[in-house]
């Protein structure tokens, strides 16, 4: 809770994080290092962890949410991280929320006869409100 957030690109500069969130082109769990951009990932939920069902391509988040979920969910809940529980929790809140992300992220169709996943938050939609408009004179994306 007490991290410092930094946002970049420069390799030199993040190489020197503890942790790396969606840049950097590389998936390295033991270094901390969660990116889904190289040709080469393809991992979903089912490849990590062969317990749960969905094949979704995981975004950066579906890779945080997939090492880390258990352990926050347990941590805000007061309850082991094994329990019942944090368990159901885990797989509604990846069903419910975290695979959107994922599918959306990752280029996803929702459909193609039967639903791949269920669209519910439409977070794309938020996210992207915080974004300058097209016509804003002022296009900081940093504010």
């Amino acid at each position: 809770q007490d991290a410092e957030v930094l946002r970049t690109r420069d390799p030199q500069r993040l190489a020197q994080c503890d942790v790396v969130v969606d840049v950097g082109g590389e998936y390295d769990p033991e270094r901390h290092r969660y990116d889904h951009h190289q040709r080469s990932f393809t991992h979903s939920m089912r490849s990590l962890r062969p317990d749960k069902p969905w094949t979704t391509k995981l975004s950066s988040a579906g890779l945080v949410y997939c090492h880390f979920g258990s352990q926050i969910l347990s941590g805000l809940l007061g309850q082991p991280e094994d329990s019942p529980v944090v368990a159901v929790l885990y797989d509604k809140m990846y069903e419910n929320f975290v695979e959107e992300i994922d599918a959306i992220d990752n280029g996803v169709a929702q459909t193609d006869g039967e639903p791949r996943y269920a669209l519910t938050t439409h977070l794309s939609a938020r996210v992207g409100r915080l974004n300058p408009r097209w016509n804003d004179p002022d296009q900081d994306t940093e504010v």
